[in-house]
């Protein structure tokens, strides 16, 4: 695994300011949207027909957005597209089908896609998974889903984004990203051995690497920032055994789900994806990582303190180096 010089047990940010807003850490997505008209923007949101993917596309359509649910099974959409159907004011949502697993699947989603897009919300992703798991093209399936077919897909819709003039991408990342810098030598896990929240944690690592290479679009209008929607339960979980998930004080006994406190619903979780997707303050912002609502600090080491983004996310230099094996792998497929 690739290393990071650190500082450890300290925090700080470089470059801009840090940028806050109003809304607290439980805010729900309407709060975060509410009074905003986005009356002839066009969406895509990846995992839309569940969880807080559901929840961003019910915002983003219920102010007036044309959202597509880019989903492996669109008929699990179809719930959803009839509830927003019968709302006053909401935009057109329909179904598409993206297998995320599968880059080809990405690159034919792009290739299908007529005029411009304005929002792009990177959510699909899949947690965990017990054993060692490839794709049909070899690559470890954490690290297919929830990076490498978002990173097919943006690509290949760059012109589309671009034609919009003013495009945002937002990237679901998670707090699991902090421990895990990317490692180039083995990221699909042929040599060390497989461990699931290493293979998750890279996952995310590779998406807030991919916001900050996505600088390279800046001229031509189009943004990008991750975030961290925080603890919900959802059906990203799914793959966590009992005892697990007791471990972690969200199951009783019985099998029971049982949030803790600083849990948030699903509703609350899609809040900050809707605010990077859609708010005003976040025009012109690029290449930056936000959690319960506000931008996060730079995080070097262990300080001891939940949240923020880990330096190692933000390097430039493994940035520019994971767009290029991005790339490279694209042209295999």
């Amino acid at each position: 695994m690739t290393t990071n010089r650190s500082r450890s047990g300290s925090s700080a940010h470089h470059g801009p300011a840090l940028l806050t807003t109003p809304f607290g850490s439980h805010a729900s997505a309407h709060e975060v949207i509410e009074g905003l008209d986005l009356t002839g923007s066009r969406a895509v949101v990846t995992g839309g027909a569940s969880g807080i993917g559901a929840r961003t596309v019910r915002a983003l359509a219920a102010a007036g957005a044309e959202v597509t649910v880019a989903t492996r099974r669109p008929e699990t959409a179809e719930p959803l597209i009839s509830e927003l159907a019968s709302v006053d004011g909401a935009g057109r949502v329909h179904a598409a089908a993206l297998d995320l697993s599968d880059a080809a699947s990405a690159t034919a989603f792009a290739r299908a896609w007529r005029g411009p897009l304005d929002i792009l919300v990177a959510n699909a992703g899949i947690m965990a998974l017990p054993a060692r798991t490839l794709t049909a093209g070899g690559w470890e399936a954490q690290l297919a889903t929830n990076y490498l077919g978002h990173f097919a897909l943006a690509t290949a819709l760059h012109t589309a984004m671009r034609d919009a003039g003013s495009a945002r991408v937002v990237v679901v990342s998670s707090g699991a990203h902090r421990d895990v810098p990317f490692d180039f030598e083995d990221p699909h896990f042929e040599s060390r051995p497989y461990d699931p929240w290493a293979a998750y944690g890279q996952s995310k690592t590779a998406g807030m690497l991919f916001t900050v290479g996505a600088r390279r679009w800046t001229a031509d209008g189009i943004t990008v920032n991750a975030l961290n929607p925080g603890y919900i339960l959802t059906g990203l979980q799914r793959h966590l055994d009992d005892d697990t998930m007791r471990a972690f004080g969200v199951m009783d006994d019985e099998g029971n789900l049982k949030p803790l406190p600083h849990y948030k619903t699903p509703e609350q979780g899609a809040a900050t994806s809707v605010l990077l997707a859609a708010s005003p303050l976040l025009k012109g912002v690029t290449g930056r990582y936000f959690e319960d609502n506000q931008e996060a600090r730079t995080v070097y080491g262990d300080d001891g303190r939940p949240g923020g983004v880990g330096a190692h996310a933000l390097d430039p230099e493994a940035a520019n180096r994971l767009w290029e094996y991005g790339t490279h792998g694209l042209r295999e497929v």
